[in-house]
């Protein structure tokens, strides 16, 4: 039975911020199972969980609440890859992003939703109000995207999310 708590801590070790369907897919173990485990694992602080826009994410305690937060948001591809646009273009405009990601300027608002409360990217307005995207935390940030890979489910939502935008966009 500790065997396989050790798996799951190990697991969520090295995939700090894989959520609980995720780890019931990739261990091969039933749900029951790993919700007994997680519960065990978080009663000797060996774990923490975040339950973060409609999904509960596990995390050893090394890492911050910030940290938590970020990585949650951070398995998101489209939500990595505006963090690693605006870090590579600098500040950056709205229309820039969409345009140089080829997303939906819906898309772009719902992922800045949670890069900007997570403290990733702020939105800077000049005297006439036009916006600016800034990484919040560069340093910090780039550290944590070393770290971490997007599930392969969270990469085809997001695929799938684009794939619309595109048809929605040839369609107008």
């Amino acid at each position: 039975m500790t065997h396989q708590r050790d798996r799951i801590h190990e697991y969520i070790a090295t995939h700090p911020g894989e959520h609980f369907n995720a780890l019931t897919r990739r261990l091969d173990l039933a749900p029951g199972q790993v919700q007994y485990h997680l519960k065990k694992l978080q009663t000797q602080g060996r774990i923490v969980e975040l339950p973060i826009y409609g999904r509960t994410h596990y995390y050893t305690p090394k890492y911050d609440a910030w940290e938590r937060g970020a990585i949650a948001v951070l398995r998101r591809e489209t939500a990595r890859d505006i963090l690693f646009c605006v870090l590579e273009q600098g500040p950056s405009r709205p229309d820039a992003v969409t345009e140089s990601l080829g997303i939906a300027r819906g898309t772009l608002e719902w992922h800045l939703n949670h890069l900007t409360v997570q403290n990733l990217i702020e939105k800077h307005r000049d005297a006439n109000n036009h916006v600016t995207l800034v990484a919040a935390k560069p340093a910090e940030t780039a550290r944590l995207l070393e770290e971490i890979t997007p599930s392969l489910s969270d990469r085809m939502i997001d695929r799938f999310t684009r794939l619309v935008d595109n048809l929605l966009a040839d369609g107008s």
